[in-house]
């Protein structure tokens, strides 16, 4: 049975990909385990069916977090027998790059973005050129990997000449019921971070006949609540934190739309493929996203969303109250969620990461 490690900087608990990933290469027959960091207010691990380890860090942010947690991870790696050790993004590839070189094993990058390219990257140039020549260093050593849409595929191609699959960030297909909705609440999940518009989304809920949820954490999460309390917006955006996946499916359930935003500051928000943005369709929940390449493309044949260009809070508000008022439009999306979910889903995306590790040990 061959032994897989994949590395990852957050908490596992809430990693719907790698909690995916994870479960279908055990099932395929492979050991796995995946890495991981364990805050203060970190929850026990749920149960898996394949092995975790969560490295407790003294720093939890900036340079000093990535130094310690790398330092750690490696020592983790050079101690442990693996046959194949996988990077999630930049911040872990060199443990995994150093380690695999050491122990002649193979080497995979899984690129969930562009990760120099984030904007909260970009708009720094010390930690830009940082981030940056560690990926001129070690990405052409990565002869495998892959990624989440053929545009980043095609960036890697282009700037290190690295021939990468593609393998999307769905849901697993499973029943669907809608629920009956008796209050029309919006739903943001996924990371609180810089670049996700809520300097312009938090002021558009004054215009919106509807309550915002935020279920997630992040980076930006203290400037969110500021603003909440600065447009006296406090009756109407609810806080629920990290959930765990279950949880946050339920949310989305009941939800009446999602929103899907990126500031258009660095090529990893304009070419980015969000998590949520399938997680809404998979509950069949209409939302507004940003008119970004990637998305414009899947919404072109069956619509399952209110595309938006001018990411002002006044043209956010607008788009919204469309879903919230117009019954018609709303229906429609609706239905095109649940033709696209018969499509976009974790059954087709795992037959190709399968045919991938498959091969490497073929």
């Amino acid at each position: 049975m061959k032994k897989l490690v994949f590395t990852v900087t957050n908490d596992l608990n809430y990693d719907q990909r790698m909690i995916r990933i994870g479960t279908s290469l055990v099932a395929a027959g492979f050991e796995i385990t995946l890495v991981g960091y364990k805050l203060k207010d970190s929850l026990p691990l749920t149960a898996a069916p394949y092995f975790q380890k969560r490295f407790f860090c003294f720093f939890t942010t900036g340079k000093l977090f990535y130094l310690e947690y790398n330092f750690r991870l490696f020592f983790y790696l050079l101690f442990k027998k693996h046959d194949l050790i996988c990077a999630i993004d930049l911040d872990t590839i060199l443990p995994c790059l150093f380690i695999s070189k050491i122990k002649r094993i193979p080497r995979v990058y899984d690129a969930h973005e562009l990760f120099c390219e984030m904007q909260e990257i970009v708009s720094r140039p010390f930690i830009y050129r940082m981030w940056k020549k560690i990926e001129n260093y070690a990405v052409p050593q990565f002869r495998l990997g892959y990624t989440v849409n053929h545009i980043i595929a095609e960036e890697f191609a282009r700037m290190y000449n690295r021939s990468y699959e593609i393998i999307r960030n769905v849901p697993v297909l499973k029943p669907l019921v809608i629920p009956g909705k008796d209050s029309k609440y919006i739903l943001y999940q996924g990371a609180v971070n810089e670049g996700r518009s809520f300097d312009t989304l938090i002021p558009a809920m004054k215009w919106v006949q509807a309550t915002l949820v935020i279920a997630g954490s992040g980076n930006y999460m203290a400037k969110v609540k500021s603003l909440v309390v600065e447009q006296g917006l406090t009756h109407k955006v609810i806080f629920t934190g990290r959930l765990f996946p279950a949880d946050l499916y339920s949310y989305s359930l009941h939800a009446w739309a999602g929103v899907t935003l990126f500031e258009n500051q660095g090529l990893s928000n304009y070419y980015s493929l969000a998590n949520r943005f399938f997680d809404y369709i998979h509950a069949g929940l209409p939302q507004v996203c940003v008119n970004y390449p990637v998305y414009a493309e899947i919404n072109k044949t069956n619509p399952v969303a209110v595309l938006v260009d001018d990411l002002s809070s006044e043209n956010i508000a607008n788009h919204l109250n469309q879903l919230v008022e117009n019954d018609v439009l709303y229906y429609d999306l609706q239905q095109n969620c649940l033709t696209q979910r018969e499509v976009l889903n974790w059954q087709a995306e795992e037959k190709k990461l399968l045919t991938f590790y498959n091969s490497i040990f073929s």
